[in-house]
Formats: structure tokens, C-alpha cells, sequence
């Protein structure tokens, strides 16, 4: 199947973006695997839609690289954000982008011309456990719990920013196994549709340094939902203020907790190439 795409990153999160006003995929999901494979395809953590919407100026589905589809996406969100702009698709600087997870708003920050940041409104911060969702008593939080795998104890806080997260706070992020416990967490029975796993250590009151191990993507070096989520856990916790710099291994992203409940991203979205794929 022959298709035009372009190949984007948001902190070294990579997507393959398809225009679907003009472009035709049959089958997204065996496309995503196909497409996202970094020896035989183009190579990235996932394949993006972009669709027309009743509900606000576009959608988009996110399509991880095993195939299984994402509900949110916050480091795509800029990337879509800066695509549809820079091509031409729109004259809006702030837009809204119609998700599984609901009506998700980024904005294009311009100073003297020129493009200083995205700062997405991810929406407010689920907690309950049916809203993870998590097993348990639907109506209860779960803050600093503990949870036992496979004979280790892990104290967890979980928040869904639209898709799950299970925050783990550590000591020394350096000592972080993500490759063993992230898989071992991420398809645990008490998520019944899996979770994705973030490991953060705390440097100081503004900011946190932050691993991901994503759910249907593995590692990746960085997740604009899951620098929410951490905020989020964080500020439950008592470890940090309201604003904080999440740093993450492809760099950083400024994350806000607003009095109005909202939590606020702003970071980078890079276009890489373009190209058709055959």
C-alpha cells in the first residue's frame, strides 16, 4: 500500500503522521506494526491518523507499535498541532484535536514571529479507580498504594490523563530496571486495560527526572501524558509544587497543575522528513 507521510518527534517520542484527508490505510493496525518497525519500516513508538471531526477542527488515532490503539497521546498532540499549521491545514494557532480520551486544545506560542513552544490543555486528571481504571473499589483513589508483583512490593499512585499511568517514585532513577518491572506492572491483572509505567525521582520541588516504560510501545524517551500523570502523583504526594520541569531522557517538558483543574504541557514537536511509503 503506497501512502505520503511525514515523521515526526516530540522529545525523541517519534510518530509516523498520515494525512487522512488525502492518504488511504486499509488496515491501521497492521500498518502501525509494519510502519513502526525500526529495521524493516520507517521506524517509531507509533502510526497517527489525521482525521476530519463533527466535533472539533480534526481527529486523530494514535496507533501504538504493536498495533493497539491509544486513547491520548500528549507528545503527538504538539507534534499534530505544528503539522496541520506548518501544513497549511489550518490558519488557527490554537486548535482543538478530537481523541478517545475527548476534546484535547494545543496552542502554537509565537514570540516575534517565531515558534517558542506548544502548550497543550490536557483536561483535568482522572483519579478514581474506575477511571484508571484499576480493580477495586471504583470510587476510591490510589495514592502511595501498595502493590505486590511477583514478590516485590512497589508503592504506586495511579492517574489517568485519558490513559492510564502507574506512578513509581525511586530514590535513583539510574537503578531503575524498566525493561523487568515495566512489562511485569503494564499487563498486571488489577489493570484490566493495561497501564503504562513511569519511574521518577525527585530532585527538588520543581522538578522530577522521569524513565517511561509505555503500554504497547516498551521504552521510549519520553511521554507527554505520563509527564502530566507524574505532576499529578507528585503534587499528591506532597513532593513537588504545582509547576515543575519533568525531565525525561529526551528532554524536558514544563507541566502545570492549574487552579482550574486543568494540567498544562508545554514542549517542542520536531518535523524529522517526509517521504511516501511503498
Amino acid at each position: 500500500m503506497k501512502f505520503s507521510f511525514s515523521k515526526w518527534h516530540g522529545l525523541g517520542n517519534d510518530f509516523v503522521i498520515v494525512n487522512g484527508f488525502t492518504e488511504r490505510i486499509d488496515n491501521y493496525p497492521q500498518m502501525a506494526i509494519e510502519v513502526c518497525d525500526r529495521h524493516f519500516g520507517v521506524g517509531a513508538d507509533g502510526l497517527v491518523v489525521l482525521l476530519a471531526s463533527e466535533v472539533a477542527d480534526f481527529q486523530m488515532r494514535i496507533f501504538n507499535s504493536d498495533g493497539s490503539e491509544a486513547e491520548m497521546c500528549g507528545n503527538v498532540t504538539r507534534c499534530m498541532a505544528r503539522f496541520v499549521y506548518d501544513h497549511g491545514l489550518t490558519d488557527k494557532t490554537k486548535i482543538t484535536l478530537e481523541t478517545k480520551a475527548g476534546i484535547i486544545k494545543p496552542e502554537l506560542i509565537f514570540i516575534d514571529g517565531t515558534l517558542s513552544t506548544i502548550r497543550v490543555d490536557m483536561g483535568m486528571p482522572r483519579l478514581k479507580r474506575s477511571e484508571i481504571p484499576m480493580n477495586g473499589n471504583e470510587s476510591e483513589e490510589v495514592i502511595n498504594e501498595l502493590l505486590v508483583v511477583e514478590q516485590s512490593d512497589y508503592h504506586i499512585t495511579c492517574v489517568s490523563m485519558g490513559n492510564p499511568h502507574c506512578i513509581l517514585f525511586v530514590d535513583n532513577i539510574a537503578d531503575a530496571n524498566l525493561s523487568v518491572i515495566g512489562p511485569v506492572i503494564e499487563t498486571n491483572s488489577i489493570f484490566p486495560r493495561k497501564i503504562n509505567v513511569e519511574f521518577v525521582q525527585v530532585i527538588n520541588k520543581q522538578k522530577v527526572r522521569m524513565r517511561v516504560w509505555e503500554r504497547g510501545a516498551g521504552i521510549t524517551m519520553a511521554c507527554g501524558t505520563g509527564a502530566c500523570a507524574t505532576l499529578v502523583a507528585a503534587v499528591l504526594n506532597g513532593k513537588t509544587d504545582r509547576q515543575a520541569i519533568v525531565e525525561l531522557d529526551g528532554g524536558e517538558l514544563f507541566i502545570e497543575w492549574g487552579q482550574d483543574n486543568h494540567v498544562y504541557m508545554s514542549g517542542p514537536a520536531v518535523e524529522v522528513f517526509s517521504g511516501e511509503y511503498l
